[in-house]
């Protein structure tokens, strides 16, 4: 048998060492994911999930608790429809403290990719039915998929929690400066507006070390050598040993073709674990009590989590950042367009909004490895309620009828601007320059402008870029069928036409007489929407325009308008995780816009999310030009599709694809 710990002070009763006295204990905690609505689940495999992993939760915290139970509202509500015994033995269990509720909302949605709105709904809905079917409200929030912004602190505060738990390892990768314990103790989450929340870790290579325990990869004196290898004397400190799925223990959810073989007793595997821990002389409490020891050394920093490299941390690996639920899956960018004109017409007419059926289509299951079955039931919920509540997409503009454009260079000129596009370029533009402005902003950077080999290339503003693997790139850097004309309010409108090996772009684009202003409308008629990435705008700052020493962008991901400082920061949100994973962090742009400033000149880029809510891939990185000078290249795509292991090619809407965008002086 391993040696016990040597913490003074450490009980097994979680009544003991878990309060302020207990100064040198080492607590450890453990909550449960729930989740009826798994994406790779059939509807007809749920009873035996429940039978399966929910009753043996409970009888494991009946020996070994108190444990965590993070549930969502709608899971809630299937297992009362399907067995309502469970809830009821559950609803006991929290009573006698053996079980501790972490509320998660309504449905899991992914914050940083909604409005506002739509969470603060979502979390009301879930504690109306964890107060209807479960008697009480819980103190504690799970950020849904871990996908934590700084904006999500106020709405949750405002619903009344009191604490979040979230995922630290990706958040600290970003933080050098946080000292060791950070980890090991409660925090404060501080958000943009300077409201905070408090904060528990979660423990990545706690969870799965758990899990292969279980799972027979591992045995339990490994396991026990672990955990006891996070504790220390004469410090206090708390590990999470678990914060994941249940429904991976004597089930299976066919989502990878890598899962675990079944060895059944894998519920009992984790009993034993738990004993283990306890007999090591670990305090074993309820999540909440690691609150207590928010007044020691160490605990209750006030942390900024999110970065500019890192805007949205989310759990575990990179390859779960915020393109797998915004742009890869199955047609996610068509689904998350519908999700949001059905917003936008419940928000016009509150009277008919239906926001528990809103709070359901926008779950992130819907968005991963969804089954085709499952697949084609979610599209026609969707596009029935599209139909209701949706409100209509813009109109196609009417085709210009004036004579081709033979020049290459076309320069344009308007009451708020001047810009040149370049038609060998498909109308790519050379600069742009907005009237209150000292000089052009944004446009092009020719070869060999930069020093770095890896920036020695063409930049551009205004293109599209797509790759796939063992292709050759598609873009529509090439010749443009011409039109111009201009309107009564003193607007130039600028029609081309691409050919591409895919089929055919049309680019429209309407330069503003009344405001600075530059409005995008992309329409790719291609055929062919399989395994690939597509980036559009690219609006590449022209480096003498902006003091890069003061350059900071702000946007929102799913709360509070976030800003972050850039200055001095390489941040390359559009680099590859892997051969299969395209991209690696993201800008939500829930309100629609994104602006970089440097307290002189402004840009913002807006989407129109109806149409296509696209996601925001910042780079930037100071550099030198081919003279030595010191210089700055910093770009903002906008993506439309992405590759993850969650992309299957499938067709919400079928036909062509329209994206809206466009940029002006903020």
């Amino acid at each position: 048998m391993n040696a016990p710990f040597s913490v003074p002070g450490a009980s097994g009763n979680p009544e003991q060492g878990g309060g302020p006295s207990g100064a040198t204990t080492f607590q450890v905690f453990a909550f449960f994911h729930l989740n009826l609505a798994f994406s790779s689940i059939e509807e007809e495999r749920r009873d035996a999930m429940i039978a399966n992993c929910y009753w043996p939760l409970l009888k494991l915290a009946a020996a070994h608790g108190p444990l965590g139970m993070e549930i969502s509202g709608y899971t809630l509500e299937e297992i009362s429809a399907r067995d309502p015994a469970w809830i009821e033995a559950a609803r006991a269990a929290i009573a006698r403290g053996e079980i501790e509720l972490i509320g998660s909302g309504y449905s899991q949605m992914i914050g940083p990719l909604v409005p506002a709105r739509v969470t603060r709904e979502n979390l009301r809905l879930g504690l109306e039915v964890y107060q209807r079917l479960l008697g009480m409200r819980p103190r504690l929030a799970l950020v849904n998929e871990q996908a934590y912004a700084g904006g999500l602190v106020g709405l949750y505060a405002d619903a009344g929690f009191d604490a979040l738990i979230m995922d630290f390892d990706n958040p600290a990768s970003q933080h050098p400066e946080w000292h060791g314990e950070t980890a090991f103790l409660p925090q404060y989450a501080v958000g943009p507006d300077g409201r905070r929340i408090a904060l528990l870790w979660s423990n990545t290579a706690a969870f799965q070390q758990l899990q292969r325990l279980a799972h027979g990869d591992t045995g339990l004196d490994v396991y026990r050598d672990f955990v006891r290898g996070k504790a220390r004397a004469q410090s206090a400190r708390a590990l999470c040993l678990y914060a994941s799925d249940a429904e991976i223990f004597d089930f299976r959810p066919g989502r990878f073709k890598t899962e675990e073989k079944l060895s059944g007793g894998e519920w009992d595997r984790l009993a034993a674990a738990f004993a283990a821990v306890r007999e090591d002389g670990a305090a074993f409490v309820a999540p909440s009590r690691v609150l207590d020891i928010l007044d020691r050394p160490g605990a209750g920093q006030a942390l900024v989590l999110e970065s500019a490299a890192c805007p949205v941390p989310v759990k575990k690996q990179r390859k779960y950042n915020l393109a797998r639920w915004a742009v890869t899956g199955r047609d996610n960018l068509a689904v998350n367009a519908a999700c949001e004109r059905i917003y936008r017409g419940m928000a016009a007419d509150e009277s008919k909004a239906d926001w528990k059926e809103l709070c359901y289509l926008w779950a992130s299951d819907f968005r991963t490895h969804l089954t085709g079955k499952r697949w084609t039931g979610f599209a026609e919920r969707l596009k029935a309620a599209d139909a209701r509540w949706g409100i209509a997409a813009a109109g196609k503009p009417a085709p210009l009828s004036t004579p081709a454009v033979a020049d290459r260079h076309i320069d344009i000129k308007t009451a708020t601007l001047s810009a040149r596009l370049d038609r060998r370029r498909g109308l790519a533009l050379s600069s742009l320059h907005f009237s209150g402005h000292a000089r052009p902003v944004l446009g092009g950077l020719p070869h060999g402008f930069f020093g770095d080999i890896a920036l020695q290339a063409d930049w551009y503003t205004g293109d599209c870029v797509w790759e796939a693997p063992g292709e050759h790139k598609t873009t529509d850097l090439d010749w443009a069928d011409t039109r111009i004309a201009e309107n009564a309010a003193g607007d130039v409108l600028v029609e081309g036409h691409i050919q591409t090996p895919r089929g055919t772009i049309e680019k429209r684009m309407r330069f503003c007489g009344g405001s600075p202003r530059v409005e995008f409308d992309l329409l790719f008629n291609w055929s062919s929407w399989d395994k690939g990435v597509l980036r559009l705008g690219h609006f590449t700052l022209l480096p003498d325009a902006f003091d890069f020493k003061r350059l900071w962008l702000s946007t929102n991901n799913g709360g509070a308008a976030e800003r972050f400082a850039l200055a001095g920061q390489t941040i390359d949100h559009g680099a590859p995780v892997s051969f299969l994973v395209s991209s690696s962090f993201g800008l939500g742009m829930t309100e629609g816009w994104a602006e970089i400033s440097d307290g002189r000149a402004a840009l913002r880029v807006e989407v129109d999310r109806c149409c296509a809510p696209l996601l925001g891939l910042l780079t930037h990185r100071p550099a030198r030009r081919a003279d030595g000078t010191e210089s700055l290249f910093c770009q903002l795509q906008l993506s439309a599709l992405e590759l993850d292991d969650t992309r299957k090619p499938a067709d919400f809407m079928p036909g062509s694809r329209r994206f809206r965008f466009c940029v002006s002086a903020a």
